[in-house]
């Protein structure tokens, strides 16, 4: 995520925020431009908020008065009014799939709802709180458990499950990887697909059953970024897409902030100068570039995040394997 200044006392503003701490601004994200404009400069007639704003607190601005982002506008079942419960989990997962959209904007990937229309994607936010509820992707509609969007409940389920982490966000990219599963296909893009991630028509229910009913040795790690990766095919693909995505986001914060690394020299017993530098500023051309300037990122993340006494940041290894998958998701996106 990038840093903003506000457009009417240019103090340093973040995506996500309603006004700005210095002058008071109301503030608002032109999402075409990549910018937050602030209110009183833009003037009411070019300042249009999301519909949603006061309710959910989304900043987006929307084409019309009264009508609702290109986020919000792609759900199309949410809450109702007055299920407090549920529309402040509502927010949270609104706040995190505008961050979606903007990761595949910035891959030119754009995803616009009505009036546009341009994406036939849509999401039902549903609450498990009245009935059973998967977060999971059917054709062109990705449901979501609004319970992913409460902390406690989140947690618990990422403990039982032996995961490193879990966030609402991650959920929107392993999601939307399913949906472009189809469109990249239907595009010629994934022709390797079966050499590198095996056959996705294999049974998909029964595979998922031998996953959960199975236990977790760690031998995955050769093979896939995460456990449930190994299940099948085309979980492996999500979270390959779902991890690629995380990838970039960090690097384009990073490029974003001016944070470079330049590990420790050589002979220090861990490896050389070079093998641990890191300049996100420099362009991306092949995806050697993208890995080369992540790893040595993920090592000082990490250290830092030790040095507060927190688990790692980034607690993956990028095995063979898993770098061929990553690559394939690479080529498949570029434009």
């Amino acid at each position: 995520m990038q840093p903003f200044a506000c457009g009417n006392c240019r103090s340093l503003t973040f995506f996500g925020d309603l006004s700005c701490l210095a002058c008071g601004s109301d503030l608002g994200f032109e999402r075409a431009a990549g910018r937050l404009v602030a209110r009183d400069r833009a003037g009411e007639a070019a300042w249009t908020p999301c519909a949603n704003r006061e309710l959910i607190g989304c900043d987006w601005l929307a084409p019309a008065a009264g009508a609702l982002c290109g986020s919000c506008g792609l759900t199309r079942t949410r809450p109702a009014d007055g299920q407090d419960a549920d529309i402040a989990a509502w927010r949270v997962v609104e706040a995190c799939k505008r961050q979606l959209l903007v990761d595949l904007d910035g891959l030119g990937w754009t995803l616009a709802g009505p009036p546009a229309g341009d994406s036939p994607l849509r999401f039902d936010l549903l609450s498990s709180a009245y009935e059973p509820i998967v977060t999971g992707r059917d054709g062109d509609v990705i449901t979501v458990d609004l319970a992913e969007g409460f902390d406690p409940h989140r947690e618990a389920l990422r403990v039982q499950l032996g995961e490193p982490y879990r966030t609402v966000l991650g959920h929107l990219r392993h999601e939307v990887g399913h949906w472009f599963r189809d469109l990249l296909g239907r595009q010629g893009r994934l022709e390797e697909f079966p050499a590198v991630f095996g056959d996705d028509t294999t049974d998909y229910a029964a595979a998922l059953r031998e996953h959960y009913a199975g236990t977790d040795d760690g031998s995955w790690r050769r093979q896939y970024v995460s456990h449930y990766a190994a299940a099948h095919p085309a979980e492996d693909w999500a979270e390959s897409f779902a991890h690629y995505l995380h990838v970039r986001a960090v690097l384009d914060t990073a490029r974003a902030w001016g944070t470079t690394v330049d590990g420790p020299a050589a002979g220090t017993g861990i490896a050389g100068r070079a093998a641990l530098s890191c300049d996100p500023r420099l362009p991306v051309r092949h995806f050697d570039d993208l890995v080369s300037r992540w790893l040595p990122l993920t090592f000082a993340l990490n250290a830092v995040n030790r040095s507060m006494g927190r688990d790692d940041l980034y607690p993956f290894v990028l095995a063979p394997p898993v770098l061929r998958k990553l690559e394939l998701v690479h080529r498949a996106l570029a434009r």
